[in-house]
């Protein structure tokens, strides 16, 4: 006999606080990444876009858009925690990008669940505040962000 498992985000009841949730596979971000991701956003910095102008700068070399570095941070959490549970984000606050990313370094993410309270104002709703961290490969941190969303009970609106 076979059973059907969905995939699914953990509700609000599931997520503990100071539980860290640790996110693999990670992403590698590669030129092709950072030049479409850039353009897609309008986004002309020379840093992502111009290798030979990048050269002459303080890190030598391309640096991967920071803005995609934290989309990627965030999506690296979806499956694990927020598939299908998430209702919406609503706000980030203390990004923070302490060490540089260049094309070819793997992204690692993980996720503690600072604080939870159920929404005061939407019934089966929960709000839960996320410290997301981003490692490269030789474990220095890259990212670091705190997003606040409204996530879903199991019994649900």
């Amino acid at each position: 006999m076979s059973a059907d498992v969905v995939q699914r985000g953990l509700f609000y009841e599931e997520l503990e606080e100071g539980v860290r949730y640790v996110h693999r596979p990670g992403r590698t971000l590669t030129e092709a990444d950072d030049v479409l991701f850039s353009t897609l956003t309008m986004n002309p910095q020379g840093l992502h876009l111009d290798a030979a102008w990048a050269a002459t700068q303080p890190f030598g070399r391309p640096l991967t858009n920071s803005m995609l570095t934290l989309a990627t941070l965030v999506g690296l959490a979806v499956a694990h925690l927020n598939r299908d549970t998430t209702v919406a984000n609503l706000g980030f606050s203390e990004v923070a990008f302490p060490h540089p990313v260049f094309h070819g370094d793997t992204l690692y993410g993980e996720t503690t669940v600072r604080a939870k309270r159920l929404s005061r104002s939407r019934p089966g709703e929960g709000v839960v505040t996320f410290e997301h961290v981003g490692r490269n490969q030789a474990d220095d941190v890259v990212a670091r962000a705190v997003r606040t969303a409204l996530v879903r009970t199991q019994e649900g609106p």
